[in-house]
This record gives structure tokens, C-alpha cells and sequence, in this order.
């Protein structure tokens, strides 16, 4: 029985993780309109999902959430992670794919001098990546 506990609070864990992810992402859009930039895009579509999918895997203790989360994960985690090394400039601008509108590397915010937005989203998809692979060793 206390190893379901742990399982669900995993899942749980992850839900939060994604939802904070997902609010944050919706509040420097819509309040404080920062426009997202096409990899920013490619990114939500990966989390936004990802707060359903944990939510359900919640209501019905779904021990098989992880497959359904896993590749949504991976595929957000790349993208953030290729995000991040396009902010840091350490890939050129012209691998970048935002050919229309605003341009992927441009930075809305700068926390402590090394957090932006594209690292708050790896960081992100690396706790729910973290709390999925506990959850399958786990399971």
C-alpha cells in the first residue's frame, strides 16, 4: 500500500510540475505578452498535453502513464534543451527554425543572471522526466 502512495504522489509531482509550466507559460504570454517565438510553440505543445494526461493517470491510477507521458516528455525536453543552447549561443542563430515573427533567441527575462524562459521549460520537462523514470523503476 505505501508504494502506491509513492506512485501516485509521483504522478502528482509531475501534474504539479506541469501545470506550474503550463500557467507560466500562459502568464508571459497573455499578461505579460510576450510573444512566443515558433520553438517556444513546439515546447507547449509538448506540456500542455502533459497536465491532461497526468491529471487522468491521477483520477485512475494509471500505472501505464508513463508511456503515454514519456514521449511527450522527450520530444519537450529536446526542443527546450536545443532552445537553451540557442539562447546561450552556443548554436548560431541560423539553425534556429523561427524564420516568421519573433526570433527564438530574444530573451524576455533574465533571472539571476542565467534563467530564462527556455531553461525554466527544460528545467520542467527534466523534473517531470526525473519523477517519470523513479515512477517506471518504481512500478
Amino acid at each position: 500500500m505505501r508504494e502506491d502512495k509513492v506512485l501516485w504522489f509521483l504522478i502528482f509531482f509531475a501534474w504539479i510540475i506541469a501545470v506550474i509550466a503550463t500557467l507560466g507559460s500562459l502568464f508571459f504570454s497573455e499578461i505579460m505578452e510576450f510573444p512566443p517565438c515558433t520553438m517556444c510553440w513546439y515546447q507547449r505543445i509538448c506540456m500542455y498535453p502533459l497536465t491532461a494526461i497526468f491529471l487522468v493517470g491521477l483520477v485512475k491510477y494509471d500505472k501505464n502513464v508513463f508511456l503515454y507521458a514519456l514521449p511527450l516528455v522527450v520530444v519537450g525536453w529536446a526542443w527546450a534543451f536545443y532552445h537553451t543552447l540557442l539562447i546561450l549561443g552556443i548554436i548560431s542563430e541560423e539553425a534556429a527554425p523561427c524564420v516568421l515573427g519573433v526570433p527564438c533567441s530574444t530573451m524576455y527575462l533574465n533571472w539571476f543572471g542565467f534563467l530564462d524562459i527556455p531553461m525554466l521549460s527544460l528545467f520542467a520537462f527534466t523534473l517531470i522526466a526525473v519523477s517519470l523514470i523513479i515512477f517506471y523503476k518504481r512500478r
